[in-house]
């Protein structure tokens, strides 16, 4: 089995890479964090991410959605990972929780993740979003907390650099699915 990981700054195009991967026929697995910032706003909470368990919600998502995808195909792509939570508990200033630190070192033990991650760059903007209030400049302190969170784990950084969605995809599948010669 192996699973990459895309990531990178809010609003880089993560997901329309995603998107066009899961066109393609990969197997992706959506970001968990968007999904629980949806759910928490439909209930009247405006900024769950104050919330210190706000990361535990997402740690947990992450989790079932790894496992509910485990054995689906041989190669599956991910928007995120349980690092990039823990890049976010470090930039919200959040401790890591004990459900945190048990999900790096479950994923660590048991390989869950290829070490080449795909980074993908910003794309020189930052469109808000209800769930993604961040400007441009947060963004990429951000991404440079994310890079230092991966580096820092022993991840290989592959960079995604800013350019067309066809192009974007072709750097993504050099990676994730290299041509035979």
């Amino acid at each position: 089995m192996r699973r990459y990981v895309l990531t990178g700054t809010p609003g880089a195009g993560k997901t329309s890479l995603l998107h066009r991967l899961s066109e393609l026929g990969h197997s992706v697995v959506e970001e968990a964090a968007t999904e629980v910032i949806a759910r928490a706003q439909a209930q009247g909470e405006d900024e769950p991410w104050t919330r210190v368990s706000f990361i535990d919600e997402i740690v947990t998502l992450q989790r079932q959605r790894q496992q509910e995808a485990s054995g689906a195909t041989a190669l599956q792509v991910f928007d995120r990972s349980p690092v990039c939570t823990l890049a976010l508990a470090t930039y919200l200033g959040h401790p890591v929780s004990p459900a945190l630190g048990a999900e790096l070192e479950r994923i660590t033990s048991e390989g869950i993740y290829e070490r080449q991650v795909l980074l993908v760059r910003s794309l020189g903007f930052c469109e808000p979003t209800p769930a993604r209030r961040i400007s441009y400049q947060e963004s990429l302190v951000f991404e440079k907390v994310h890079e230092e969170t991966y580096r820092e784990l022993g991840y290989e950084l592959i960079d995604i650099p800013a350019d067309d969605l066809p192009h974007r995809l072709a750097a993504v599948m050099s990676v994730i699915a290299p041509p035979t010669s």
